[in-house]
Parts: structure tokens; sequence; C-alpha cells
């Protein structure tokens, strides 16, 4: 039996209507949203007493539900459609007296002006407006004519609606230029398998008398029934709105029919600020074979970037977890088990789940605490369950806790229950982050340096360009306060420290990021057989760094190579009050920082001599995020520019480049590139991450093997760590070049 129509045309025409319910008989025929789903929101508009008119109706239950519900009784329901209007009158002549259902066009209804509280339409707009051509526009304009006519000022147009763009626009542009107040709603799904994909919406438009002279529009939505009403500026943010939640629904259904191929990622966002609130990383593991107990799992992290110039995992240590969603605590998301594909990857294969949540909180939102994150959260990560999960399946929060062997072992921490969906953590808390400064520059843009806490007691500084938030630009360690010498407080005047009040002092011993760790190893390749640069009787070191960010880099070569002399050069003033402020920078006889443009710099310096630096190093990120090499700018590494940097380096002379590209045929280039002014080239590629130090030197004559690198990084590092002169024992620079590779 074909029901369909030949043309949308069709669906505003009575012959077609009554050759479809001559065809369909009794049953009835509901386009979309049942009546449990449409009650909490019919319940708010329509009220016992009111005159209600239903245009449209077909041979849908709803007014029948409506009334014997007792919702509400004086219904008049209207169709164009002799043989449906003839059915319904039969199935409620003796049911329901106070119905009616008359045969009537409702582009030229009978009823006087103002008859009706009420008007409800279901799908009846949908099936009108099929496209935007002229005739099926002047239809619609027509229709909104006549229900404004006929509603009384006060009263409720309600359309229920799958809310297509053109529709929605239409329906919200031509009532809030009348002056009616829209809100739309999202009707709350049952749960129960829909005929529709598609989330269904209710407009709810109300009339109000049109005020002279241009009043604001009133618009609002309504995400859930039981929301409250969140006020847009636009009919296109209401539009906007809509379409996020549609294609919210579309991922929803095909994630839970189907595993993920690829990582998804989604925010949601504050009702009242719409920021981004949580980060959502769907993570499926198809080589773990689904049981009962190991469908889902949901991990929360507290704050989880990806760094941009480093790939550090604070402490080194990886957690392992079972299954749940997962959280990742304020201050780590730009940990490379956190903040990367390829990490989340290993976390969710780690855990032993079929799907991994994971879950990272944002910098401007404020949390009460995980289990207030866990109820929050809850209905939301269950709509990302993946397929066959069990349907009685819950979310319970758990936390999790090493045991003594797995700590020592660098396991995974397990749930401390064993229930099916556990929220899980690293800590079981939701970290700690203070922002010490928000700042803006026309070069960086917005910008935050703010305290986060690490494992244990540590707490790290970070600078972060909100133009690219899930990256880390530059890193130190704070030192944790200490007494003076000879100074002792009594214990009854000792307080105790808060615990989210960090200490306040650089450590500037630690270098946080691994690339900048294989930058200073780079530097056991300048000196003769004997003779190291940290040596306290070597010779003047001339040391040029492109790039300040926090600068760590530069301080470190700086204390450390007590002989370096040590130029940098940073395009954004702003930087350099930063790194002064609050990174523990300082100039000074060995220490000056040129406000410049890096490539103009070079270029001038190239122009006056030749043979200035013993080493050049490179650490510039790229403003530009649409080029596939975030550092540095494409035009540093341009061989015309290559060969001014040669110029000015020293023929013995090493140049060290932080290289971050993600486009192998650009990476091809630029080493090709390197590789032509430069014939000695090695490459340290970072663990986990994009970055890779590149070590160039003018000549190949002066080529080391792996052995004598290993032997030259061990005698630096010794000529570095002298007595009363702290260091960082975590890493050894021998380590650092062991993978280090000639091209």
């Amino acid at each position: 039996m074909e029901l369909l129509p030949r043309s949308p045309a069709e669906f505003g025409s009575a012959r077609y209507w009554d050759r479809f319910f001559r065809q369909r008989g009794q049953r009835p025929f509901e386009w979309y949203g049942a009546f449990p789903e449409l009650c909490p929101v019919l319940h708010k508009y329509v009220r016992p007493r009111d005159k209600v008119l239903v245009v449209g109706c077909g041979n849908s239950e709803l007014s029948e539900q409506m009334y014997d519900m007792g919702m509400c009784q004086d219904i008049v329901n209207i169709d164009v459609s002799d043989a449906v209007i003839r059915q319904m009158r039969e199935r409620s002549a003796s049911t329901r007296p106070r119905m009616s259902y008359l045969l009537m066009d409702m582009l030229q209804m009978d009823f006087p002006d103002g008859h009706f509280q009420a008007v409800l339409d279901k799908g009846t707009l949908d099936a009108l407006l099929t496209d935007e051509e002229e005739v099926t526009l002047a239809k619609v304009d027509q229709m909104f004519a006549e229900i404004s006519r006929v509603l009384q000022v006060g009263g409720r147009y309600l359309c229920v609606s799958l809310a297509q763009a053109h529709v929605l626009k239409k329906a919200v542009e031509y009532f809030s230029q009348e002056g009616w107040v829209v809100r739309v709603h999202q009707v709350a799904s049952s749960g129960d398998q829909q005929q529709f994909v598609l989330p269904v919406f209710v407009y709810v438009m109300t009339k109000f008398r049109k005020m002279p002279g241009s009043a604001a529009r009133i618009l609002e939505i309504c995400p859930e029934e039981q929301d409250k009403p969140m006020r847009v500026e636009s009919v296109e943010r209401l539009v906007a709105a809509v379409k996020d939640r549609q294609h919210y629904a579309l991922l929803c259904s095909q994630i839970s029919k189907t595993p993920c191929r690829e990582q998804v990622s989604l925010d949601l966002c504050d009702r009242e600020s719409g920021k981004p609130r949580y980060t959502l990383h769907v993570v499926d593991s198809p080589s773990v074979k689904p049981s009962r107990d190991n469908h889902f799992a949901i991990f929360i992290s507290e704050y989880s970037l990806s760094r941009l110039q480093s790939g550090r995992l604070e402490g080194q240590e990886q957690p392992r977890l079972m299954a749940a969603p997962s959280a990742v605590p304020q201050g780590r998301e730009t940990e490379w088990l956190f903040g990367t594909e390829e990490g989340r990857r290993q976390l969710a294969a780690s855990a032993g789940f079929g799907r991994l949540l994971t879950v990272a909180l944002h910098r401007e939102q404020h949390y009460e605490g995980m289990a207030a994150i866990q109820a929050e959260l809850s209905g939301k990560v269950m709509e990302l369950a993946p397929p066959g999960l069990p349907a009685r399946q819950q979310v319970s929060p758990h936390c999790l806790a090493p045991s003594p062997k797995q700590s020592q072992a660098g396991s995974l921490p397990q749930p401390l229950s064993s229930l099916q969906v556990p929220f899980l953590s690293v800590g079981g808390d939701i970290g700690v982050r203070a922002v010490r400064h928000c700042g803006s520059s026309p070069l960086s843009g917005e910008f935050v340096v703010e305290d986060v806490k690490g494992d244990g007691t540590c707490y790290f500084r970070r600078l972060v360009f909100l133009q690219n938030r899930n990256v880390v630009q530059s890193e130190a360690r704070l030192l944790a306060p200490s007494p003076l010498p000879g100074q002792k407080k009594r214990r009854k005047d000792k307080k105790k420290p808060s615990p989210t009040e960090p200490p306040g002092a650089i450590d500037k011993s630690y270098l946080c990021c691994e690339h900048h760790k294989a930058m200073v190893a780079g530097l056991c390749l300048l000196g003769g057989p004997d003779a190291l640069p940290g040596d306290e009787a070597s010779r003047e070191l001339a040391v040029l760094v492109v790039g300040l960010g926090g600068g760590s880099l530069p301080l470190f070569v700086h204390d450390y190579f007590s002989q370096a002399r040590v130029a940098v050069v940073e395009i954004d003033p702003s930087m350099l009050e930063v790194a002064t402020r609050w990174f523990g920078f300082s100039q000074g006889d060995r220490m000056q920082v040129h406000i410049s443009d890096g490539l103009d710099y070079v270029a001038k310096l190239a122009a006056e001599a030749s043979a200035q630096y013993d080493a050049i190093m490179f650490d510039v990120d790229s403003k530009d995020l649409t080029v596939g090499m975030s550092c540095p700018p494409p035009a540093f590494v341009e061989k015309p520019f290559l060969q001014k940097v040669k110029t000015i380096l020293k023929p013995e002379g090493v140049f060290v480049l932080n290289l971050v590209c993600r486009d192998a045929r650009l990476k091809e280039s630029v080493l090709a590139d390197l590789r032509a002014v430069f014939p000695l080239l090695y490459a340290r590629r970072i663990h986990g991450e994009v970055n890779e130090i590149l070590l160039c030197q003018a000549g190949p004559a002066g080529r080391r093997g792996p052995a004598e690198l290993g032997a030259r990084a061990r005698a630096l590092e010794a000529a570095l760590r002298q007595p009363g002169r702290p260091w960082d024992s975590s890493y050894a620079l021998a380590d650092v070049l062991q993978a280090v590779l000639v091209l």
C-alpha cells in the first residue's frame, strides 16, 4: 500500500489526505512526539479551562489523550480531510462530548477573532512548509495570519516540529516580528525506540499586542522540559542552538549502533555563559572483547590540554584504569595521556573497556567537586553509551586508588568497587587550578597565567594562549617555600598551608618541557674533543634564542652555562612582561632581550657580520593555526632565511630547532631545505609528541656517533652539576640523546 505522496506539494492537498486516511484505516498515525513525551511541555501552556484549537488533527490520539487525562476538554479539531473527520467523530462522539471535529481549512477558518486561548499544531507546519517556493511561503503566511487572528492576546500557539532550519526560521521570524514571545522547547526522549533519530521540538509563541517602534525581540530556548529558559539574542543564534542539539542526537544515534572508528570529541556548554564546560572524548577499543562488566567506562580528568611544544607526562607515570567514564583533573589536560588522541587511545586500551569516555574540565568554569560533576554528567554520558550495553546498566561514581603493588609497578589504579559503569578519576578529586593573571596583546591575543597542581605536592605555573586553549605555551615548576637560615617557628605558631594555595618561587633548575631538555642536551656538540661549554674554564659562549615564552630555556642556559652570553629575540613585548613578572625571568650583563621580529633581527645580524654565535636556538610558535606546522612559522625554515642563520653561526656552532609539523609533505620539504644548508643534521623525536628537535651543523666532518654523543652528554651534565647548584635528577642528558638519528 503506497501512502507516500508523489511530491512534497501533495502534503497540502485534501485529496491526498483523504486517500491516505482511507487506505490507513482506523490505526492512529503519529508522525512524531508521543503524548508521554509531549505531556510535560503541554502541561506548562495548556490550562484546563482553555478553549483549544488543533489544526491539521489527522487521526492522531493527541487530542483524545489530552481530554482523557483532564488536561483540557474544550477542544476543537479541524482538518481538510473529510474521511478523517468522519472517522474521528465516530471514535469520540459517545466518550468525549465536549470535543468536536470540523471539516475546515486552517488557511480560511470560520472562527471569530480571539476565539481560542491555545492553538496546537502537531506536524502540520512541517507538512505544509516542504520547500521555500513563493507559493508555499504565501500559504504559510496565510496559516500564521489565521492562527494569530483566532488567538486571544496572551494565547499560545504550540507547534510540534522536527525543526528543520527553514521551518524554524520562518516561524520564529514571523511571530517575533509581530511582537510575540518565542520559546523553543526540546522534548525529552522517553528512551524507547523512536521512529525519528532527530529530537522533537515544541515552538511556543505567546501573543502580545504589537508595540509601535522597534521593541527588542524575546527569543528563548529550553533544552529539556525541566530547564530554565535561556535567552538568545537573534534568530540565527536560536536556529544554530537547535542545530547543535540535532547534530548531538545524530551523533548519539550513530555511536549507539556502531563502534567509533575515529575518536569523537564534543563540548558540553554552560547554559548561562554558552562557554564550554566539559569536553568529552569518546574512545573505542575494538581489540577489547566485550563482557557484561567491561562495556563502558567514564574517566574524568581535571584539565586536559595537548601541548604544542612539549609532551611531558607529569610524574612520568601512566595511571591505569578499569572501566568507567573518566575525568581529567584540572591542570592535567595538557598531559600526553589525556590531551592527545594517541594518549587517550593507550589509556582506553589499558583500561580494558570497549568504550572509554574521557571528560575534561575547563578553566573558566567553577566545579563544586567530583560528586557534583558526576551528578551533572550522569544522564548525559549514558547517551553516549556503546552498542550492546545492558539496559539496566547504571553510572556509578568511583575514584581510582592504586594499591602499593600497583603504584610500584606503575600500573593503573583500580575502581574501589566493581559496579558496572563507574566514574574514574586520578586520585578521586578534581585538581587545583588558580588563574594568576589574564592578559591580552595584539600579537598573541588573550592569554592566562595559571598555577595547577601536579602529582603529590608539586605545583606548576603555565602560560596558555586562549586562541589555542588546548596548548600549554610555557611551563615552570614552583618551589615549596623554605624558612630562612637559622629561622625556627614555634610549634604553636605553625600555620597549616591551604591545599589550594601554591608556592610562588620558580624552580629555575627544572625544565618542564621534554623538548627543552633535548635542546640543552644538543649543546654537547659544541667545543673540541676535550672542552665542553659547561666547563668553568671554557671560553665565552655566545647564544641566540629566538622565542621567549616564559623564559625557562634562556634562563637555564644563562644559569648553568656560566660563560654564556644569551641574546633573546621576542616579537611580543607582553611576553617579556609575563616572563619577568610570573616566571622569574630577569635581564643582566649576560642576558639581554631584544623586542623584534626574529626574521628581521637575524637578517640584520647577517648583514652586519658573520660567525657571531656558538649556538642559535629556535623555539618560536606560529600564530597561524591553519598551517600544518605550528612551530616555527614557515618563514623561519625557508632556505634563504636558513642561509642567514648559517651566516651568523660560527663554523663549529650548532643550530637547534624545535620543529612541530603534522603535514608530512611540508615536513619533508623543511628537512630537505635544512639538509641543503646544514650538511650535518641530527634529529631527536620527542616520544608521544609531534615535536622533533633538529641539531644542525655546518660541516659533516664533525659527525659524532651515538657512543660519542652519549659520552659528551654525560660529560656536559657532570660539568653543569656543580656543588651547591640545584639540579633536576629525574632525567639524564645522555638518555635524552639516546634516540638521536643522523639524517
